[in-house]
């Protein structure tokens, strides 16, 4: 089935979303303050629903991302956090660097430009880095001497198969989409479909998260609350609070 995605004003996705901010409130991107730029980037993203428009999957995704990172980092320890965040600098240097490339040849091709078909070439194996002896004959020592290990047996990777791995940000998401189109829902629907464990402590730990990086809150004192997705204006009254 072909992929449906949408514009969100005028940003192709949510990496052009994210590389705006940056350059608005000219922040390093090496150094993303993620509480700032989550901030704005709910802002686009709540706009763009008061407006009826449709937002693809990929902004919603980013919105659980950046809420998932911002958690990490009030844990004792911001190794992990540190980690994703490096990542994230990363793929919006090298989404920065396709743009201006693009840019580029956007301006040398014309109408009047004529492409051929590359023409055939014959590779080249020869070796020409510089060799150093010592170390070559230490490397065939190495490789002539290493005790071969059997493969390992179907067994030994039992325990792996078998038990699946749900992860807190998966079901960030899913809250996320099950909030956006009613804004409520009640607690215990989260978990209608939840059959196997690990995915139902996912949930609950994503709710939790949501609700620390005041996302969503919960209503009632009953065994089914209602949980409601907070607007950009609603969380930073709870902020001020």
């Amino acid at each position: 089935m072909e992929k449906l995605t949408y514009k969100l004003d005028t940003f192709e996705g949510p990496l052009d979303l994210l590389l705006y901010l940056i350059r608005k409130n000219k922040l390093n991107i090496c150094d993303i303050p993620i509480v700032e730029v989550l901030e704005q980037y709910m802002e686009q993203i709540d706009a763009a629903r008061e407006q009826n428009m449709d937002v693809s999957s990929e902004f919603l995704e980013m919105a659980a991302r950046l809420v998932y990172i911002k958690t990490v980092y009030l844990l004792p320890k911001h190794e992990e956090a540190d980690a994703l965040r490096a990542e994230l600098s990363g793929q919006l240097l090298e989404y920065e660097e396709c743009k201006r490339v693009a840019s580029l040849i956007g301006e040398e091709l014309s109408m009047d430009s004529f492409a051929r078909e590359p023409a055939a070439v014959e590779p080249d194996y020869t070796y020409r880095r510089p060799l150093n002896g010592l170390k070559l004959l230490q490397a065939y020592y190495d490789a002539a001497g290493r005790h071969v290990a059997p493969p390992p047996t179907q067994a030994s990777f039992s325990a792996l198969v078998s038990h699946r791995i749900v992860s807190v940000a998966s079901q960030i998401i899913y809250v996320l989409r099950r909030l956006w189109k009613d804004r409520n829902i009640s607690y215990r629907a989260l978990f209608v479909h939840k059959k196997d464990r690990s995915e139902i402590v996912a949930t609950f730990l994503a709710v939790l998260e949501l609700v620390k990086g005041k996302r969503v809150r919960i209503e009632g004192e009953t065994d089914n609350p209602t949980v409601e997705l907070l607007k950009a204006g609603e969380r930073r009254c709870k902020a001020k609070h």
